[in-house]
């Protein structure tokens, strides 16, 4: 299974490290990242296999919720059916 992460904010230092480092510690793969800067503002979107993911997905979700309300950012992961049904035509 896969899920697609999605980061917007301000561009500061540290946002893939801080990101990657909490999806490796629950067990989450990175598979695919793009990121841009625009002007001032960040944004990125991660494809991450979450087969051996250590926590439940729903807690992940939350927990990348609340990393980015901690640093002023948008966080957050939508599961590969959910994404793959909302944009199926």
């Amino acid at each position: 299974m896969k899920a697609v992460i999605t980061v917007t904010g301000k561009d500061n230092v540290g946002i893939i490290a801080g990101v990657s480092a909490l999806c490796a510690d629950k067990g989450a793969n990175i598979l695919d990242i793009t990121q841009s800067v625009l002007s001032e503002y960040f944004a990125m979107i991660m494809l991450a296999d979450i087969d051996a993911l250590t926590i439940p997905f729903s807690d992940f979700v939350d927990i990348l919720a609340a990393y980015g309300d901690e640093r002023g950012l948008v966080v957050s992961a939508m599961h590969e059916d959910i994404f793959n049904t909302m944009h199926h035509i």
